[in-house]
């Protein structure tokens, strides 16, 4: 074939070529509407007229705001809700990593069995596992008696910080436990041979090598579990009390019984920002705590 043959052979398939990729994008764009306007009607819209309730009523300005740090109620409640997410994101970054460690050791079929046992909570419904916790904390259940049979304690958990703590961490464990298995199976075990072989002791090696590297598993499971436990609703409702309310259930009080929207709205609003927040550090300290992982990015990105 002839230069001028491939030349007028070749002319048409531009403009198709163009057409199937303005069709493509045609298409695309297509499938993304639907969510699109999902996200701006039942997103954007709601989170938009929120903001505005909140610094126009009952005056315009941020007098709702300013509210949640000068009301001492609210104020009290804020610290009690910071604190108890971070305890939650604590205990349960204690019992995950243990855990997540085991299941990247352990053979294939107990890891299945490990998976099936993270796994089963996701299942089961968020109610039957807090009456479940209700049984065991109450007066006369398997856990008030055995307190009172070791430890001498006659006070039912139920109805109190603790028990709200134990529940809120059992029922975010699994929110916990994968993304640190995610991390800790990426980890090379030859670097601990290699520091065993250097001479560090197995505590040392797992001290300074494993544990850093690790890191960023544990900021990702920590500000997973940490912003999860800050919404809570109903396991401090079923298993707490009115003297220990948390901020979701004063949103809903604010709502149901003093009708104060803007009020709700603004502390909606203060637990999202907390959020958004606690998103950008956790990225930063990932970002500082994982240089051995980015390295090899750069230097693939040089060449």
């Amino acid at each position: 074939m002839t230069t001028t043959a491939v030349l007028e052979v070749g002319r048409p398939a531009r403009p198709r070529a163009a057409e199937r990729e303005t069709r493509s994008r045609t298409a695309t764009l297509l499938l993304l509407l639907p969510a699109v306007v999902a996200s701006l009607l039942l997103f954007v819209y709601p989170l938009t007229r929120i903001v505005v309730v909140s610094v126009t009523e009952p005056t315009i300005g941020l007098g709702n705001y300013l509210e949640l740090f000068t009301d001492g109620y609210t104020l009290r409640v804020l610290i009690r809700t910071l604190w108890v997410a971070l305890a939650v994101a604590v205990l349960d970054l204690l019992m995950a990593f243990p855990f997540a460690y085991a299941m990247t050791v352990c053979k294939p079929r107990t890891r299945a069995v490990l998976f099936t046992i993270v796994l089963i909570p996701f299942w089961t419904s968020a109610l039957a596992k807090n009456f479940g916790w209700m049984i065991l904390f109450q007066r006369g259940g398997l856990v008030d008696r055995f307190l009172q049979a070791t430890l001498g304690i006659d006070h039912p958990l139920l109805g109190t910080t603790p028990a709200v703590l134990i529940a809120m961490s059992q029922v975010l464990l699994p929110f916990a436990v994968l993304p640190l298995y995610a991390r800790l199976d990426q980890i090379d075990r030859r670097l601990l041979d290699a520091a065993q072989g250097l001479g560090a002791g197995r505590a040392r090696a797992f001290r300074q090598v494993y544990l850093p590297l690790s890191a960023p598993g544990l900021v990702a499971a920590g500000a997973l579990t940490f912003i999860l436990a800050l919404g809570f609703y109903i396991t401090p409702a079923l298993l707490g009390s009115p003297q220990q309310t948390l901020i979701a259930q004063l949103i809903m009080a604010r709502v149901e019984q003093v009708l104060d929207f803007a009020g709700a709205n603004a502390i909606g609003i203060f637990l999202l920002l907390v959020t958004i927040a606690m998103l950008l550090l956790s990225r930063l300290v990932s970002r500082h705590a994982s240089p051995a992982r980015e390295e090899p990015a750069r230097t693939e990105s040089a060449r």
